[in-house]
């Protein structure tokens, strides 16, 4: 699913134009990314949460050439899924092995 595709589906389920929802989508990963270049942490109670982690510095190597490389610390974006997300996609994968099973 892309994007527009998204917004399609946002639209039909809240009952607004497309317009409308992909201005209140564009909204939120605006205010998402917002947070997040502020090192805030976003929990959206059985969806997931959203954090900035730190990695350390370490060394890497060319692969190519197997040369050392010094890979700088960063902050990265991180998402971890909720606990009603991760049991609502293991319900899915469950149903789709049983019905296999059954044939």
């Amino acid at each position: 699913m892309n994007k527009e595709e998204l917004i399609k589906q946002i639209s039909t389920k809240a009952k607004v134009s497309q317009k409308e929802a992909g201005e209140c989508l564009n909204a939120t990963i605006d205010a998402i990314s917002n947070a997040l270049a502020k090192g805030d942490k976003i929990t959206l109670v059985g969806f997931g949460t959203f954090q900035v982690r730190q990695r350390a510095a370490r060394e890497g190597r060319n692969p190519r050439t197997g040369e050392v490389l010094k890979i700088p610390a960063k902050k990265s974006p991180v998402w971890t899924a909720g606990k009603t997300l991760k049991e609502r996609v293991e319900a899915k994968k469950v149903k789709a092995a049983a019905g296999k099973k059954s044939k």
